[in-house]
């Protein structure tokens, strides 16, 4: 299967604050809210949820396409993805904006406040699908056997992405993740209608059903496959006329940060997906991906190794589980 992972690619300004936000909010002021918070830490972090999807795929062996708009500040941040894997040839660079740059603060609870810049990512608005398809697939371009994902982007580009897929038949999953904050209930029916999977997290999936006026049963209709990440409580996979399918989370060995976790979690789906394996499956990996994220400060500062990471699923999942992954698992490391 060859993977196409359009969305953001981003800079990640991460710091921590030790405190809690919650202690530092009056509810009778939330209309007026000033507050400045003294954090302890700052690190900087390759990010975009494009990228993190990417890298995530090229660390389990698999060779995705990166499809996104960057500044021409991103040239050490290409050669990292390179070297690990990620195809970042058809990445347009802007000759006048910056990378996208996200700046979270993350408390002692866990909870975020959060900034993101597009810069450069309004010109993903631009970029065409079909050339990126006839160079990685052929004159032939994307069939069936294919997918793209559509994530978090700007909103034209992702309205696009998904209207070229709906056009030249291209199987497209619909991942609009932070975007259903500011996209209207048209927007949000154009851009899920039609694909093959639909991640969200929880809270995401209420507000999914809440701006475009449909039930549950409605969203399901008109997607294949609906995968809803549910935090420390692993994710559900439901398919119309089936049973949901319900996936808990290993057991970390301990919390670092939770930036990134999701788009690892969908990275792993993916790459089983990629191996034609259950969606069961896909859950799994893509849960002990994201829990490799919880433990690690960054988005892509972990490190795979074939053997830990099969033994991991076989402690959390079974023998079973871990023969059928490891039947197609590549890590770099042993």
């Amino acid at each position: 299967m060859r993977l196409l992972i359009t969305g953001s690619i981003a800079t990640d300004h991460l710091m921590f604050f030790p405190g809690r936000f919650a202690d530092s909010l009056v509810p009778e002021r939330l209309a007026s809210v000033s507050l400045s918070f003294l954090v302890e830490d700052l690190v900087i972090r390759r990010g975009g949820v494009a990228a993190n999807i990417a890298f995530g795929l090229a660390c389990l062996g698999l060779r995705p396409t990166l499809v996104g708009a960057v500044g021409p500040d991103f040239a050490d941040y290409q050669s990292w993805l390179n070297r690990h894997g990620v195809d970042t040839a058809s990445v347009h660079v802007s000759d006048v904006r910056h990378t996208a740059r996200f700046v979270c603060t993350t408390d002692a609870d866990a909870n975020q406040i959060a900034s993101f810049y597009p810069g450069a990512m309004s010109e993903a608005r631009d970029i065409e699908l079909h050339p990126i398809a006839q160079r990685v697939a052929g004159p032939a371009g994307l069939t069936d056997a294919d997918l793209v994902l559509i994530g978090p982007n700007d909103p034209d580009a992702m309205l696009r992405h998904t209207d070229e897929c709906r056009q030249r038949g291209y199987p497209f999953a619909a991942d609009p993740s932070q975007q259903l904050a500011r996209m209207e209930g048209p927007e949000i029916r154009r851009l899920i209608e039609g694909a093959a999977y639909l991640f969200t997290n929880e809270y995401e999936s209420a507000l999914t059903e809440q701006k475009t006026g449909w039930r549950p049963a409605e969203v399901l209709a008109r997607v294949g496959t609906r995968v809803t990440t549910l935090g420390p409580r692993g994710a559900m996979i439901e398919r119309q006329g089936e049973a949901p399918i319900h996936v808990g989370c290993p057991p970390e060995s301990h919390k670092a940060d939770p930036t990134g976790v999701g788009d690892a979690f969908r990275a792993g789906y993916l790459a089983g997906l990629a191996w034609r394996l259950s969606g069961e499956r896909c859950a799994q990996i893509g849960s002990l991906l994201a829990t490799h994220v919880i433990e690690t400060v960054g988005t892509q500062e972990y490190n795979l190794a074939q053997q830990g990471f099969l033994r991991r699923i076989a402690e959390a999942y079974g023998e079973q589980s871990a023969a059928e992954i490891g039947g197609h698992l590549r890590c770099p490391r042993p």
